[in-house]
């Protein structure tokens, strides 16, 4: 009898089905962040992949970058957003707000408490009781359009505020206009923090399925209106309605107002909310599933899929379909409506490092398109990008988009323009651009000295100089990708050795360096700023991606550099930063994670760790790893050890969990560290399967004994991008204990550019 009880236990298992991989992603993660402080500085983001508009709920004011912060008690409305970043704002939002009896317009008026205990947050929903008055709202995305559903208490009259937000600056005034006999609300936001043209909006119509009782506009200036159109800085508009259930349904474009219309009813028509939200779901499983973990805890899967689902929402999509079926988009660069496609809110200084080798890896073709869109921002612009939101933008350094189109074209993705992106590329890389973070800034002393002097009144100049080393290495292996003169190759091959200019061998730092030649002084290693990017030299020595075995040579040998290696965890946390003229968030960050300089919660240091493959030391790897994906990233609202940055530090940690890394994207390779589960499995998008098992794997096995690729002996500490691609199975050992021999030929090493 208990025979037959066990067995008909074990056939009720299989037959339940197995949990949805989109309900391990919690996108309150990393929402308990501030100015002061973050842990992730990300918002719950209600969107299907890489969709052109997302939702969210707003507890800060419009216009404050931390739209959504977990410490708060109160929510302003549902918004439709655009921000990939608090640093770079929104742009082209309006939201929703259901309100009680009594009419309240202005943000402040309207908010209404809310707890956590009556809040549901998926990737594909939103659900919150509005606490005082008894109203559920609720939101489901498709890419371009959304349907909200608001319960009010059954026979009450209540309201619905539409808030269109303040202009942008020199923008046109914004206008909407409401249609109480077809219940609709049609209008056009003009808010924006830069990078559009004049004449910039968001075109949008809202729906409503239950007749109106009244309706009229508001002004920020004038309060209510019964007026039906309204035109202002910050105008909006409400309707009343009867109370019960009411779906409000919501179509955006930045083309026209018709083009809002369309894509209303190409994504959303009729569909009821269930619909539409069972959709998204099915739009993330899919996108979610192409990854699949066994073991670890329900915690590390937990936080695995929220990195993965991060890592799936930018760049967003920025084109439309139009009444003749093809792609179409309006232009942030020159506004006219332009054909093909565009993605933007993006900055390719952080997501160069992982999140767009994770895109390689896993959707290759929509890489490719991603591609193209950069190289149709070139043709509209006449420059490269490197942060767009949703044009040009002004922020960090380096010629990074060299990577990112590199990295495409060596690992097989062709499905763009690849000339006229490296006419862009080359055209960036002699030239400053119309912003300092467009082209090169400096780029006349860089060709001429093979370095950005530190005197000559430009800032962060040794980041630039290193960042500007690697790009020109990427450059270099397009140029022989694509067929270029041996020349113009050897121009790029020599460049990327520019780094050594900047390594002062007698400290053993990288340092900023004078226009004669001589060396910036007084030097401090943990000097935050001036010469250097969000951190110090203690973080940027290691920024040679490619060459790490070249930087073995300046340190004297694999002894030395092993030991500075080292060294970053056990040097205490100082800094200095009279710089910033205070201590920025990530200097905080990285004294409260207690480990000596390391800074994960900042990408220039993100890779280090795998450098100890470089040196012949991968168990110090592989130890590390594990410590940093167990102490930095945990479960909850503090989720991230910084700033998550557009999907970059998430595909940190699902590369890292995975067991390996993508340290020089632009060379077909991913360097080994320590995967965090028993088996993933890779369903690759040309049908195939690649998996990685670690049958003996858990919390103190931490370390590779041995492996095998295919079931042959496997000594490397780098698998080929094409290897990954043929399919197969890596299987690796794991051990309490590290193997001292593993991997430590020359011939096992990832690659430098010097070996």
């Amino acid at each position: 009898m208990k025979k037959l009880k066990y067995l008909m236990f074990l056939f009720t298992c299989l037959l339940l089905p197995a949990q949805s991989l989109a309900d391990k992603v919690d996108p309150l993660g990393g929402t308990a962040s501030s100015f002061e402080f973050s842990h992730g500085n990300v918002y719950p983001a209600v969107a299907v992949p890489f969709g052109m508009h997302a939702w969210t709920p707003q507890t800060g004011k419009n216009g404050d970058g931390w739209t959504y912060r977990y410490d708060a008690t109160q929510i302003r409305g549902i918004k439709l957003t655009h921000q990939p970043s608090p640093w770079i704002n929104d742009y082209g939002c309006i939201s929703l707000m259901p309100v009680g009896s009594e009419l309240k317009v202005k943000e402040a008026d309207r908010a209404a408490f809310f707890s956590h205990d009556r809040e549901e947050s998926r990737p594909y929903s939103y659900k919150v009781k509005l606490l005082e008055n008894g109203i559920w709202a609720e939101v489901a995305p498709a890419s371009r359009a959304a349907i909200l559903r608001f319960t009010f208490p059954q026979g009450t009259e209540s309201h619905i505020v539409l808030d269109a937000f303040p202009k942008g600056r020199d923008a046109d005034l914004v206008s909407l206009s409401v249609d109480l006999k077809n219940r609709k609300i049609t209008g056009i936001s003009r808010h924006h923090h830069g990078g559009v043209p004049k004449g910039f909006g968001l075109y949008f119509v809202v729906l409503f399925d239950q007749p109106l009782l009244n309706a009229g506009t508001w002004s920020e200036s004038e309060g209510i209106s019964p007026n039906m159109t309204i035109e202002g800085n910050q105008v909006g508009a409400w309707v009343k309605v009867n109370g019960g259930v009411v779906h409000a349904r919501v179509g955006a474009s930045f083309i026209s107002l018709e083009q809002a219309e369309r894509n209303l009813a190409a994504e959303i028509g009729s569909q009821g909310f269930d619909a539409v939200k069972a959709r998204a779901k099915s739009e993330w499983e899919k996108t979610l599933g192409r990854v699949v973990i066994d073991g670890g805890s329900s915690e590390q899967q937990s936080i695995f899929y929220t990195c993965l689902y991060r890592a799936s929402l930018f760049p967003r999509t920025f084109h439309e379909i139009n009444a003749e079926g093809r792609t179409v988009h309006y232009s942030p660069y020159n506004g006219q409506i332009e054909d093909g496609v565009l993605y933007t809110d993006n900055g390719f200084w952080d997501t160069f490092r992982a999140a767009f080798p994770l895109m390689t890896l896993l959707q290759p073709n929509l890489d490719g398109q991603m591609m193209q869109g950069i190289v149709n921002a070139y043709t509209e612009s006449g420059w490269i990008p490197e942060w767009q939101s949703p044009g040009h933008r002004n922020c960090m350094v380096g010629t990074n988009s060299s990577s990112i189109l590199t990295d495409a074209w060596v690992k097989g993705i062709r499905n763009w323009d690849v000339e006229k992106g490296w006419e862009g590329l080359i055209k960036a890389a002699h030239n400053p651009g119309p912003l300092s973070s467009v082209g090169r800034l400096g780029a006349e002393f860089y060709d001429r000295l093979g370095y950005v002097p530190c005197d000559v009144g430009i800032n962060e100049s040794a980041a630039r100089s290193l960042e500007y080393s690697y790009n020109d290495f990427c450059l270099w292996q397009l140029a022989r990708a694509i067929g270029k003169p041996v020349s113009e190759q050897n121009k790029y091959r020599d460049r990327a050795l520019n780094y050594r200019n900047l390594f002062d061998a007698s400290i053993g730092f990288m340092r900023g360096k004078n226009s004669d030649g001589t060396w910036q002084s007084p030097f401090r290693p943990d000097s935050w700023g001036g010469v250097f990017t969000e951190g110090c030299s203690w973080h940027w020595t290691w920024c040679v991606f490619h060459d790490a075995a070249g930087l073995s040579k300046l340190f004297g040998g694999d002894k030395p550099m092993s030991e500075r290696l080292d060294e970053v965890f056990t040097t205490l946390p100082t800094f200095e930063s009279s710089y910033y003229g205070s201590v920025i968030h990530e200097i905080a960050e990285m004294v409260v994670a207690d480990m000596g300089q390391y800074a994960h919660g900042n990408q220039p240091i993100q890779h280090m760790l795998y450098m100890y493959n470089h040196v012949g030391q991968p168990w110090k790897a592989q130890a590390r790893l594990r410590e940093v994906m167990n102490s930095m990233y945990k479960p909850g609202p503090a989720l991230y050890c910084g700033d998550e940055d557009n999907g970059q530090t998430s595909a940190w940690y699902v590369f890292s969990a995975m067991g390996f890394y993508s340290v020089t994207p632009g060379v077909p390779q991913y360097v080994l560290g320590s995967p965090l589960f028993r088996k993933i499995t890779l369903n690759l998008e040309n049908g195939r399967t690649f998996t990685i098992e670690a049958p003996n794997n858990s919390p103190d096995h931490v370390y590779i004994q041995s492996a095998t690729l295919n079931g042959k002996s496997f000594t490397r500490t780098w698998i080929g991008h094409e290897e990954i691609q043929k399919g197969g199975t890596l299987k690796l050992e794991m051990s309490k204990t590290p193997n001292f021999q593993r991997g430590t030929d020359m011939s096992d090493r990832p690659y430098s550019n010097s070996m």
